[in-house]
C-alpha cells in the first residue's frame, strides 16, 4: 500500500513497477501528494505517465441481470472469440537496437522490427562481407512503402554495436538433423564469448537478449562475460516455446490460437515445461476440451516443435517463429504490449531456484528484467522446472 503521511500519500518506486504489473500506462498523483525522486525515474524508464488528478473516472453502463446472464453464457459457447490483445499508443521507441547475426532470425527480426518503427536505428552485424549491409539496404528501401523512419546500418564489425539500447544475438551455429541444442556448447560458446566482450565495453548499458543455441546455456556465459546485473541478461526461449504450445493445443481442439491461453516454462529443450495445469481455451481449463492424451501429445509437439522444423529443413532451424518471439519481448519491454512474459532470467529464489537460467513468467521493461510473476504450478510441472534447472547446471558444471 501506498505511505501516507497526515493525508499526503509518499509515491515510491516499488509503487510505479506495481501499477507497470498491473499494466497501467497512467499513475494518477492527487494533490497533496509526495512523490520520490526515485519513483520520477522509475516512472519515466518504465513509460508511465504520472498525470495530475484527480482524473476523470469514466462511467460504465449499468447492465441489468438478465444481460449479464446472457453474455456470461455467450463467453462460455464456440461463438466466444478471445479478446484481442492491448497495444498501447504511448510505447517507447529504442534509440538504438542492435542484432549480431544477419541470418533468418537476425534479419526477420531486424524486418519486423523496421518494419514497426519501434527503434530509430538499427545496426544490423554479420560476419559474412555484404550480407548484413545488402539486408540493410533492403529494408531501407521498404521504407518508401511502410514509411518507417527507422535507419537500418549493415556491418561486419563488432564496434557497430556501439551504444545500443538492446543487443540481440542470434549469431552460432544452428542445428541440423538429428542433432540437440546441447550439441552447440562447445561451438557457440566461443561465438558468445567473442560478442560479450565487445558488448561490456561497447554498450555497457544494453539490455542483452540471447538468441543463440543452446539458449540458456548461452545466457549464462553470456552474463559470465560481460559481468551484466541479470536484469539485463535475458534469453528468448518461453515466448517462443508458448507460442508453439498454443498453437498445438488449438490445433488439436479445432479453435483458433487466440481462443488459448498457455505458457511453457523451463528450459528451451528437452526439458521444456509446457503448464497444462494453467492452459485455457476460451477461458476454460483444457481439459474441458481435449483428453489427457491428447493434451500429452500437444506437450510432446511443443517440446519438439524445433526439431521438427530442423529436419523439414535439412540445412539451419526455425527462423520466422524466433524473429517474432524476439518482437514480443521488445514490444513488452517498451510498453506497447503489458503483462508478464516467459523469459530466460537468472534466478536467484524464484520458483525455489537459484544460480541457473530458466524460462519463467517475468515483467520487463526498457532496462530489461522487473520481477518475475508468480504463477501457481502443479507439484508435476514444479518437479519438471527443478529437473530442468538440474540439467543446465549439469552441463555447464554448475554448482
Amino acid at each position: 500500500m501506498t505511505t501516507v503521511h497526515n493525508n499526503r500519500r509518499v509515491i515510491g518506486s516499488e509503487h510505479i513497477e506495481q501499477a507497470r504489473q498491473r499494466g497501467r500506462i497512467v499513475f494518477e498523483i492527487l494533490p497533496g501528494d509526495i512523490v520520490t525522486s526515485l519513483a520520477a525515474e522509475t516512472a519515466q524508464r518504465l513509460g508511465i505517465k504520472l498525470l495530475d488528478g484527480p482524473l476523470e473516472k469514466p462511467s460504465y453502463p449499468r447492465t441489468d441481470g438478465k444481460t449479464a446472464l446472457r453474455r456470461g453464457l455467450y463467453r462460455r459457447s464456440a461463438k466466444w472469440v478471445a479478446p484481442v490483445v492491448q497495444h498501447h499508443k504511448n510505447a517507447q521507441r529504442f534509440a538504438k537496437i542492435a542484432i549480431v547475426g544477419a541470418g533468418g532470425v537476425g534479419s526477420n527480426i531486424a524486418h519486423l522490427a523496421a518494419n514497426n518503427d519501434i527503434a530509430s536505428e538499427i545496426a544490423l552485424i554479420d560476419i559474412a562481407p555484404g550480407v548484413a549491409e545488402a539486408i540493410a539496404l533492403d529494408l531501407n528501401h521498404c521504407s518508401g512503402i511502410t514509411r518507417s523512419g527507422t535507419r537500418v546500418t549493415g556491418s561486419t564489425r563488432l564496434s557497430m554495436l556501439a551504444d545500443a539500447s538492446v543487443v540481440i544475438v542470434t549469431a552460432g551455429r544452428a542445428r541440423s538433423p538429428g542433432m540437440t541444442r546441447s550439441d552447440l556448447i562447445d561451438v557457440n560458446k566461443r561465438v558468445i564469448h567473442s560478442v560479450g566482450d565487445v558488448i561490456k565495453t561497447q554498450a555497457p548499458q544494453a539490455v542483452v537478449i540471447v538468441v543463440t543455441n543452446p539458449l540458456d546455456e548461452m545466457t549464462v556465459e553470456m552474463l559470465r562475460v560481460t559481468e551484466f546485473p541479470r536484469e539485463r541478461v535475458l534469453g528468448m526461449a518461453g515466448t517462443l516455446d508458448s507460442s508453439r504450445f498454443r498453437h498445438s493445443l488449438a490445433l488439436a481442439a479445432n479453435v483458433t490460437p487466440a481462443d488459448v491461453e498457455a505458457i511453457a516454462l523451463g528450459s528451451h529443450g528437452d526439458e521444456m515445461v509446457p503448464v497444462t495445469s494453467l492452459a485455457k481455451i476460451k477461458g476454460r481449463p483444457v481439459s474441458d476440451f481435449l483428453s489427457d492424451e491428447k493434451i500429452a501429445a500437444c506437450v510432446k509437439d511443443a517440446i519438439t516443435g524445433g526439431g521438427q522444423v530442423v529436419a523439414l529443413k535439412k540445412t539451419g532451424s526455425a527462423t520466422i517463429a524466433p524473429a517474432h518471439a524476439s518482437i514480443e519481448l521488445l514490444d513488452t519491454m517498451r510498453g506497447a504490449t503489458s503483462g508478464a512474459v516467459p523469459v530466460s532470467v537468472m534466478l536467484e529464489g524464484e520458483f525455489g531456484l537459484d544460480n541457473v537460467v530458466l524460462g519463467i513468467p517475468a515483467h520487463i521493461g526498457m532496462n530489461g528484467f522487473i520481477a518475475a510473476e508468480p504463477v501457481l504450478l502443479s507439484d508435476h510441472e514444479q518437479a519438471m522446472l527443478a529437473d530442468a534447472a538440474d540439467e543446465i547446471k549439469r552441463r555447464l558444471a554448475l554448482s
